[in-house]
């Protein structure tokens, strides 16, 4: 039988001792746990904030119609028969014509609607959304609202209603967890003035957008670059797709916003705030898509693609909440 002295006890104990100390993680500082709960929290604002934008009475849930412009007048009504049929709206609602100066719409007999709040009196002209905001058509004792928009040559109705489905059976947002390591930061470098970028939308339409540059930042040992939208001065619009695209993230790709660029040209690109576009929610928005660049796809010294993997910010919108 083996015995041990009290000696060799007392150096195995304080060997043990020294082991355990050794492995047990440094304990977090009050001041970096205090900023692990506010970068929680503030994510967590950030997303409650989303999702109430996007549930409002006018929101993209709202949308219940997008209906393409044809010329010669037009009847427009929630009953079979009408040229335009809204699907949430009186049976008869207003007449519209497109002329050469522009897109009007009467109301017909007993129907109530306001332009930018003021009730129409005879026919109004409807300026498309823009930089000026549009004119705002109201019907439904406010709860349904029409404008116009304009895509390429073509005009097209945008009708909301704050009883559409969509909005109605809104199930709110579902976020991978927030982490710190998805908040990056990356460097901005500037294209020269004037250049810009033909981003498609998903109707198949092409328009030249103005490219300031792009962002480059590192991640997972490699570096990534994306080509930015926006005004550097103010905030950059980054459209892309990774390797959870149409797996565990919306199949067209994802939006992100940053902040302003820096004197120094650094921003924080953080992806736990990464998007779904308007498309994800509703069958009546006009998304642009993620440019080719922005695909976070690169090749490695073997000719092997790599992608990146996004795992933070949105994930797929459950369409069956529909």
């Amino acid at each position: 039988m083996k015995t041990y002295t009290l000696a060799s006890v007392l150096v195995v104990t304080l060997l043990a001792g020294a082991c355990s100390r050794q492995e047990q993680p440094a304990p977090e500082s009050p001041k970096a746990a205090t900023a692990a709960q506010d970068f929680k929290r503030q994510h967590a604002e950030w997303v409650h904030e989303r999702a109430a934008d996007l549930a409002k009475p006018d929101g993209w849930t709202s949308l219940i119609g997008l209906h393409w412009i044809n010329a010669g007048p037009q009847s427009v009504g929630g009953a079979e028969g009408n040229t335009i049929r809204l699907s949430i709206a009186p049976d008869r609602l207003a007449q519209l014509e497109q002329r050469a100066d522009g897109l009007y719409l009467r109301p017909v007999d007993g129907a109530q609607i306001s332009a930018d709040g003021t009730p129409v009196q005879g026919e109004v002209r409807l300026e498309p959304e823009g930089k000026g905001g549009g004119t705002k058509l109201s019907y439904d004792e406010g709860k349904g609202q029409i404008t116009a928009i304009k895509r390429g040559q073509r005009l097209a109705l945008r009708v909301r209603h704050a009883d559409a489905p969509a909005r109605l059976h809104f199930g709110g947002l579902d976020f991978f967890p927030a982490e710190e390591s998805w908040r990056v930061q990356a460097r901005f470098v500037p294209h020269p003035a004037g250049r810009t970028l033909p981003i498609v939308n998903v109707l198949g339409e092409v328009a030249d957008t103005p490219n300031p540059g792009y962002v480059v930042f590192e991640k997972e040992g490699r570096e990534w670059r994306l080509e930015a939208l926006g005004d550097p001065t103010k905030s950059l619009n980054l459209m892309f797709q990774d390797q959870t695209t149409s797996r565990q993230t919306y199949g067209v790709g994802r939006y992100l916003r940053t902040d302003a660029v820096a004197a120094d040209g650094t921003v924080t690109l953080d992806f736990n705030r990464a998007y779904n576009p308007p498309c994800a929610y509703t069958d009546f928005a006009t998304c642009p898509l993620p440019p080719p660049e922005n695909r976070l796809a690169q090749q490695d010294d073997d000719r092997q693609l790599v992608r990146l993997s996004v795992v933070a910010g949105e994930k797929k919108y459950a369409l069956a909440q529909h």
